[in-house]
């Protein structure tokens, strides 16, 4: 009985150190104001740290599904700060859950297809989580509606100012008489370099 108990405990240690890890690298989470540029950044560190930590719980483990497992706890964990930033009043779409659990099971399966070779696990299913995760979650971010609206309406309060969006100024910027004017002094600032260097050989 102790030691089922322990081992069922030190699963549970394991699963909640790893999700740490994948928190603790960089963005976790999509946030519709800066999700697409944060995307490259996720992609890179969570990529990376799914890995690290479901190799490193289905090594203690020893059995095939764990990756699975803990890419599922990830997902519930996010889902709960979605909730939770849904409850402050920001709308539905404000947080996009990112997609771990398909890389997670080609992880999985890599590890059972290699019949628990650790080293072809991390080679093969690190490589397919790797291309994976950011096709899955960049579909993930096209399904967003309206996020550039979102970003505008609903800045998050714990941006640093260099971080908040600026609403696009396209058609004051179009309509003003200074852009004009800079617009035909480029297109005519060639022809009119092109006839001086000409004045000048004569």
């Amino acid at each position: 009985w102790l030691r089922r108990t322990t081992h069922y405990l030190f699963i549970v240690v394991v699963a909640v150190n790893s999700t740490l890890l994948t928190i603790n690298a960089g963005d976790y989470i999509f946030y519709t104001d800066w999700a697409w540029t944060s995307f490259v950044v996720f992609s890179i560190s969570q990529s990376t740290m799914l890995v690290v930590g479901a190799i490193y719980y289905m090594l203690f483990t020893g059995v095939p599904g764990t990756a699975t497992y803990y890419a599922t706890i990830m997902t519930i964990y996010t889902w709960v700060a979605k909730g939770a930033w849904f409850a402050l009043g920001y709308p539905y779409d404000f947080i996009v859950v990112p997609v771990w659990i398909p890389s997670a099971m080609l992880l999985d399966l890599s590890y059972w297809a290699t019949r628990r070779n650790k080293h072809a696990a991390i080679l093969i299913g690190g490589t397919l989580v790797g291309m994976s995760l950011p096709v899955f979650n960049m579909i993930n971010l096209l399904l967003v509606k309206d996020p550039l609206e979102m970003a505008f309406k609903y800045p998050r309060p714990t941006l640093p100012p260099y971080m908040t969006p600026i609403e696009p100024q396209v058609g004051k910027f179009y309509n003003s008489p200074v852009a004009l004017d800079a617009g035909a002094g480029a297109v005519l600032s060639v022809p009119i370099a092109a006839l001086g260097a000409k004045l000048n050989t004569w």
